[in-house]
């Protein structure tokens, strides 16, 4: 079979924005207006975003079966309070379900977790797992917000995680290193920096040995995470301080993500395969944004055969994620 004839199980990495307008109004900042979302003043313009209809044509065109939804990075809106954040959840949870509801046997949703709360986000799990399919998504963490997953104030999210055997996509969101305001940084380098930081935060601290029930997939071929987990575990075998924490080394426990197959190289997927394990990638399109696959059997054509196979329709079966 062609590239071009394969189908795809199952599109962990799409986008979509709720639109909720009766909600709406209530809700302090954000706007619906000339079919657009303005939210703490950026205009989110794309207009597919709000369209699952787009989405699902776009999979019938692409052949892919199912699609778990997220919302995108704007709407991620990490500076709010906590009970202006609560709303905020709400408000994007109900959302998803009611575009995922749109077409049921096609989109599911990835509940949307506030990092800046973690206590919330535990409340949040273990709300939706009550009724829904435990699948999260949350942001990877953020520079502005000091947000850094290995604090012990995380402990009862990943607990929660973990009580439910829940899934979580950990997505990167725009740093505020002004270094990498030129030439789109922020996005072509800043994000897969996030991705990487994250992983090394929940493998050194040991919080991936200590909740071995929970699955975490990283963004776009789990950024940079792959290129320095030799260098991370270099660090702990030579005693660099702090390094050495006693939890498992940095390639092992780096086998315990599942990522998804963004990467735009093939060599770059092959290492990230290398060492989160050909078994743990997955397919994503970060639909519908161009830094994404919008043309999936083009673009993953130089992918071998069989290894592209897994992506596809191995990998989601034998992860047990295409239940519903």
């Amino acid at each position: 079979m062609s590239a071009t004839e394969e189908r795809i199980a199952l599109d962990i990495h799409a986008h979509l924005a709720p639109v909720l307008a009766d909600r709406l109004k209530d809700i302090a900042g954000v706007t619906w207006k000339d079919d657009a979302l303005t939210i703490d003043g950026y205009t989110l313009a794309a207009k597919s975003v709000y369209r699952p209809e787009a989405l699902v044509a776009w999979m019938d065109e692409n052949r892919v079966e199912r699609a778990w939804i997220s919302i995108p990075p704007p709407l991620y809106r990490l500076g709010l309070d906590e009970p202006v954040t609560r709303a905020w959840v709400n408000y994007a949870n109900d959302g998803l379900d009611a575009l995922a509801a749109r077409f049921p046997d096609r989109l599911s949703p990835l509940y949307h977790l506030p990092v800046t709360h973690p206590a919330l986000a535990a409340e949040v799990v273990a709300a939706r797992a009550k009724t829904s399919k435990a699948r999260f998504a949350m942001p990877a963490g953020s520079q502005e917000h000091q947000v850094i997953l290995s604090n012990p104030a995380y402990g009862p999210l990943w607990s929660a995680l973990n009580a439910v055997r829940a899934f979580l996509f950990l997505h990167p969101c725009k740093g505020c290193d002004p270094r990498y305001e030129p030439f789109y940084l922020h996005n072509l380098l800043g994000s897969p920096m996030e991705t990487a930081l994250a992983a090394a935060h929940l493998a050194m601290s040991g919080v991936l040995e200590r909740h071995p029930d929970m699955t975490i997939c990283l963004a776009h071929g789990g950024g940079g995470a792959a290129a320095v987990a030799g260098r991370l575990e270099r660090g702990q075998i030579t005693g660099r301080p702090g390094a050495d924490t006693g939890a498992q080394r940095p390639r092992l426990a780096f086998k315990r993500f599942c990522v998804d197959c963004i990467a735009h190289d093939a060599d770059a997927l092959k290492l990230a395969a290398a060492m989160h394990g050909q078994d743990h990638v997955l397919f994503g399109s970060d639909w519908p944004f161009s830094m994404g696959l919008p043309d999936p059997h083009k673009q993953l054509a130089d992918v071998e055969v069989s290894f592209r196979r897994q992506i596809f329709s191995e990998n989601p079966k034998n992860l047990n994620l295409l239940s519903d």
